[in-house]
């Protein structure tokens, strides 16, 4: 199944429990209408399994993502041959494209050091993912308090590192809730950088204004749980129940040409805790970006 505005076809990012399995997981998938799994760190069987199934492969994760951006030289300098092995493999396989997100194995070095070990890394990385017709996309994902380690997740960073690799093998992964949940207009960011999106995950944010008057956004609450994938002000949600814009997200996509793979990621608490729930999760997502 596909979406209405840019008839991209839609897929969702492989959890874990009940889809470990890939063949039951591609049995499932195949069976509610998804065209596409992304599949984390993947393996040749899983690959045949899912296009056995008719499903195609949105993405694969780089292996070893703390250790490209080790303070260590000799750690980095082994991850990244581990990865390039990693995408002549896989390219081999019609993989093209690979995800990641620039967090650093020691958060609490100042970003600047840390930013400089990206960059080394991204563009050697980039660079021989280019030359393998594939990219790289990088996840927004800010990271986990109290250093929010992410180095390219901003417009700021998100700019800056684009320019200085300077390479078609490096893009950005389009998520609209972690953009949200920072403050960072979603549209206006896509309206920048839909040149550069190489994929897209379909999940919400919700802001919880009452909750920000009680606690603020630089607290947590002393009394009150926070939310499963969320803080006390903010959670994530399935594409729909949030504050996200689809419909002008993907007319923007459209325009642009852009012709990549729509991929459901599942955190949302509402739709957690049971293979029942998740799924039922994933069949709403899908159901609503059909509409979109």
């Amino acid at each position: 199944m596909k979406t209405r505005t840019g008839r991209f076809p839609i897929g969702f990012r492989r959890g874990r429990g009940w889809q470990d399995n890939t063949t039951d997981l591609a049995d499932w998938a195949g069976g509610v209408g998804f065209e596409a799994v992304d599949l984390g760190e993947a393996t040749a069987e899983d690959i045949r399994v899912l296009r056995d199934h008719g499903l195609r492969v949105g993405t694969c994760d780089l292996l070893s993502m703390a250790l490209l951006l080790s303070p260590d030289e000799g750690e980095r300098k082994e991850a990244v041959r581990r990865n390039i092995d990693y995408f002549k493999k896989l390219t081999g396989l019609g993989i093209d494209h690979f995800f990641t997100a620039v967090i650093p194995k020691d958060p609490g070095r100042s970003r600047s050091d840390n930013y400089s070990l990206a960059l080394a890394t991204l563009d050697e990385l980039a660079h021989a993912a280019a030359d393998l017709g594939a990219m790289i996309v990088i996840e927004g994902w800010p990271g986990v308090f109290p250093y929010y380690a992410n180095l390219c997740c901003t417009p700021e960073t998100c700019r800056r590192i684009l320019a200085e690799v300077n390479s078609p093998g490096l893009g950005v992964n389009y998520d609209p809730s972690h953009l949200i949940r920072m403050g960072i207009d979603h549209i206006r960011f896509l309206e920048e950088f839909a040149g550069r999106v190489g994929h897209v995950h379909a999940k919400d944010a919700e802001i919880l204004g009452e909750a920000i008057y009680e606690y603020g956004i630089t607290q947590t609450s002393v009394f009150e749980p926070q939310f499963y994938c969320g803080e006390n002000y903010w959670r994530y949600t399935i594409p729909g129940h949030g504050q996200a814009r689809w419909l002008k997200a993907f007319q923007i996509l459209e325009k642009a040409g852009w012709e990549g793979i729509v991929s459901v990621e599942l955190e949302d608490q509402s739709f957690h805790g049971s293979s029942e729930a998740e799924k039922l999760g994933l069949a709403c997502s899908l159901a609503f970006l059909q509409t979109v």
